[in-house]
């Protein structure tokens, strides 16, 4: 295959006939759709009318690369509905920052890939459409970033996509499939036009086959956007240099298989303890997450915003209706977890507690990353799990599968996930964490990874 910059090249010298290639992608996309379930919606329209553009016109750092997006992100005219039900049929009427900006510089949206609803999951079956694993079926591609990364694999073409993280949504499907997934610094990259899951914990970010695509995507997408008040205005270190690097020592529970593998690639590493990955992550990051989303999503009523039922009562038992009917079940689960942790009485047990938590958890990064540039860790506790396994998991069970990937996400943190190898047939990911806005000494260390 290609590689991003050599298809670009080609497409501005002319040498591809982007027109007609944007129909032998679009062919393969409804054709992998129908067995892997990869996309909600594919732009076929939108596709042709853009590469005739580029066709006309083939200019830019993106000419003529096919972009995947997420549900998650708007993209104008184009059926978005964050993997939910309630917003089936939601066109809207506006293209989000990131969406802009990739077009201004020549991407093709050639559709909006599947996901955990409202970003809600780990394995992409909190929703009405599941992916399956580009290499086996039977198992799940992650989530909730899963028809993402599921695509990205199994593509034949040059091709790049737009995540989003919330606690591990980029991290988690990117190390099931064996691609890379980056999830940049909280604020680095606009929100505006992201439907959101969690407001202070959500980040837009790159997937991609090979790891230095996914920062060339970022370069794109990241810059401060008067319209999203999260948005850093800040200058980024020039210090590219990678000095020292550990392991995270906090990785009970993980397959061994999987930190002799990095051990291999990454001798005589030193080690390092972050206490509170084990110890307090994972219950501070559902609390903060689940509080956040209560609220966000409370505007999925039936209203103003989500699908609609006839009012025979009054509007309480309408909005009871309309959101049971239309909301997933785990998603249903969060929503009251949210609103419990938040009430009068139990928020400064339960949300201000969390709160001070993540305090902590920024804190020992910070020490660590005073004495390391690059911090190193297993992405997931497991390869991808059949789909039969998930089933017999409880809910708690099933967050803890992110116990090493919500840490960072709570810190704010640049991370990427990369593919190491494999174990018996399935890709291992190795994560890859570096202090704040430090994004280019983070691709730079990838870089040596072989």
């Amino acid at each position: 295959m290609k590689s991003i910059q050599e298809f670009v090249q080609q497409v501005q010298n002319k040498e591809i006939d982007i027109v007609e290639h944007i129909y032998k992608v679009i062919e393969e996309a409804k054709k992998i759709d129908k067995t892997y379930n990869y996309f909600t919606t594919i732009s076929d329209d939108l596709a042709i009318k853009q590469a005739k553009e580029i066709k006309k016109n083939p200019k830019g750092k993106l000419a003529g690369i096919p972009l995947s997006v997420k549900d998650s992100i708007c993209v104008k005219d184009v059926e978005t509905r964050a993997g939910s039900q309630i917003l089936s049929s939601y066109i809207p009427p506006f293209n989000a920052t990131v969406i802009e900006k990739c077009i201004k510089e020549g991407a093709i949206i050639i559709g909006k890939t599947t996901q955990d609803e409202f970003g809600m999951g780990t394995f992409s079956i909190n929703t009405y459409k599941i992916p399956r694993h580009p290499f086996d079926k039977e198992r799940s591609t992650g989530g909730s970033c899963g028809g993402c990364a599921g695509y990205t694999q199994i593509t034949k073409f040059p091709h790049l996509s737009l995540a989003e993280s919330t606690g591990g949504s980029i991290a988690v499907p990117a190390a099931f499939c064996g691609v890379a997934g980056l999830t940049p610094t909280y604020g680095l990259v606009s929100r505006y036009g992201l439907i959101d899951y969690a407001s202070s914990l959500d980040k837009i970010g790159s997937m991609a086959r090979e790891p230095q695509d996914t920062f060339f995507l970022l370069n794109i997408i990241k810059g401060h956007d008067p319209k999203d008040s999260t948005s850093l205005n800040l200058e980024e270190p020039k210090d590219k240099e990678v000095k020292k690097m550990a392991f995270i020592e906090e990785t009970e529970g993980v397959n061994e298989k999987f930190t002799k593998l990095i051990e291999k690639k990454l001798p005589n590493i030193e080690r390092v303890s972050i206490p509170s990955i084990k110890k307090h992550a994972l219950p501070a990051y559902h609390i903060i997450a689940f509080s956040e989303a209560s609220t966000n999503l409370a505007k999925y009523s039936g209203l103003r915003y989500g699908q609609s039922e006839n009012l025979e009562s009054n509007y309480r038992e309408y909005f009871s209706k309309v959101r049971s009917k239309y909301f997933e079940k785990e998603t249903k689960r969060r929503i009251i977890l949210g609103t419990f942790a938040r009430m009068a009485g139990f928020r400064e047990a339960h949300y201000l507690k969390a709160m001070k938590v993540r305090t902590l958890i920024i804190n020992e990064y910070q020490r660590a990353l005073k004495k390391y540039d690059i911090l190193i860790s297993p992405t997931t506790v497991t390869s991808a799990l059949k789909f039969s396994e998930i089933e017999k998991l409880t809910p708690l069970q099933q967050y803890q599968m992110d116990i090493l990937t919500v840490a960072p996400n709570l810190a704010g943190l640049p991370h990427i996930s990369i593919n190491i190898g494999s174990i018996d047939q399935l890709p291992v990911g190795m994560m890859v964490t570096t202090n704040l806005l430090n994004e280019n000494k983070l691709s730079r260390f990838v870089n040596t990874i072989k």
